[in-house]
């Protein structure tokens, strides 16, 4: 009886720990050569259970100039970052409630309202979970553009 207990507590443990979310960041990068820019958004759990993080964007432009900026955090599901070229050389980073522009010159990112994002713009990747819920990107040729809808 008491074997019997003690696998069942070491197997509901070691479910558990695969269920939870690691305080470790998992970063994931891109480097779009039209601008000279390497994008690094590095997710970190805030929560053992739930599907929370916290998203930072860091680049690195033209020259060695850096630059980094929190972004709106994934409260559940909300994560993904689609990534554009826009004119002028700009790069837009773009989630549900929040898009960034990104000035490759001067490493520059500025927070912008949608309604003042150029709509002629070209959609080159995305940030987001892979099957295994690993942070990943994910260039425009391997998945298409992907609402940035809650799933």
């Amino acid at each position: 009886m008491r074997r019997t207990f003690l696998a069942a507590l070491f197997a509901g443990a070691g479910l558990l720990g695969a269920a939870c979310n690691s305080g470790a960041p998992e970063p994931a990068s891109v480097e779009i050569p039209s601008t000279g820019l390497r994008l690094t958004i590095v997710r970190i759990a805030t929560d053992p259970f739930l599907p929370r993080h916290n998203l930072t964007l860091s680049i690195q432009g033209p020259g060695g100039c850096v630059a980094s900026a929190d972004l709106f955090p994934d409260t559940g599901y909300a994560g993904r970052r689609n990534i554009y070229l826009a004119g002028r050389g700009q790069v837009y980073v773009v989630g549900q409630f929040d898009a960034r522009v990104i000035e490759p010159a001067s490493c520059r990112i500025t927070l912008s309202e949608f309604r003042h994002l150029d709509r002629e713009v070209v959609f080159i990747g995305s940030f987001d979970e892979n099957e295994e819920k690993r942070w990943t990107y994910f260039p425009a040729a391997l998945r298409p553009e992907q609402p940035l809808a809650s799933r």
